[in-house]
């Protein structure tokens, strides 16, 4: 039995007959999003073998499992990340088990760094696409042909339009743009956001992309949010840190909160 297969069934003995029907993976400083799910039952990653051992300050490493409304969610609080041990696939067995679980589709969220003056800290932005700055794919090691895979529409347009939806119900005014992965642990050198600038980038951070092809691969849609908690190197004077990050994305939490309980509910709202 392979790890998805192990894990899902932990899963079904802990939680028989719930099939939730959207995964969401929260980001750093926005873990207390969970705090909104009705949960039916909350399972450590350390009980899920191949599921990330969460490292850094703002990451829970809990799977919730209930209730938006009455949409049923299954909910990663925190994620690993590619700098933790060099591994660009850390999330994939994460990310599968949802999709064997019963999670039609996924809601990613990041803290990042802004590239644009316009989007200050505190703004969210809808991700429309990424550029992988950092060499290396979640893929690396597959075999077959359909490791090739097509991230032409990666983030789902009827989803994203979801969102937009849901941003605009609650007065948000919701930014939107492409994200550059960076593999970190280190930020970025003012001389690297000018290069991403220059190549089309909005936002940069340290996640989210390898989870995008890992999910793109299982052909699982999605949509993602960035909050942008800091200005990137070299557009503003303040030191940049990750204590400030999870510091910035606490003063977003009402308005991703609001926004992510419009546009769970929707789904809800689709079904009747």
């Amino acid at each position: 039995m392979n790890q998805v297969s192990t894990c899902a069934n932990i899963i079904r003995e802990k939680s028989p007959e719930f099939y939730p029907q959207i995964g969401l993976i929260l980001g750093s400083g926005l873990g207390t999003f969970a705090s909104q799910v009705k949960v039916t039952s909350e399972i450590s990653f350390s009980e899920l073998p191949g599921f990330p051992q969460a490292g850094v300050g703002g990451h829970e490493g809990k799977l919730l499992l209930g209730f938006i409304g009455k949409t049923k969610v299954a909910v990663l609080q925190g994620r690993s990340h590619y700098y933790e041990e060099g591994k660009a696939d850390t999330m994939a067995i994460a990310i599968k088990t949802l999709k064997e679980i019963g999670c039609q589709s996924l809601v990613l969220t990041n803290a990042a760094g802004s590239i644009e003056s316009s989007s200050k800290p505190g703004d969210i932005m809808l991700i429309t696409d990424h550029i992988n700055m950092t060499g290396v794919s979640p893929l690396f090691g597959s075999r077959g042909n359909d490791r090739f895979v097509d991230m032409c529409g990666a983030y789902d347009e009827d989803l994203s339009n979801k969102m937009r939806v849901a941003a605009d119900k609650n007065g948000i005014e919701l930014k939107e743009g492409v994200y550059a992965w960076w593999s970190g642990p280190q930020f970025e050198t003012p001389a690297e956001i000018r290069a991403l600038k220059v190549l089309g980038a909005d936002a940069v951070g340290m996640s989210t992309v390898p989870e995008v092809i890992v999910a793109r691969h299982a052909k699982i849609p999605l949509c993602a949010l960035s909050v942008l908690t800091n200005y990137a190197a070299g557009i503003s004077n303040t030191p940049l840190s990750h204590e400030q990050t999870i510091i910035v994305a606490k003063l977003a939490e009402k308005a991703i909160t609001d926004m992510l309980n419009s546009y769970l509910n929707s789904f809800s709202d689709d079904k009747n």
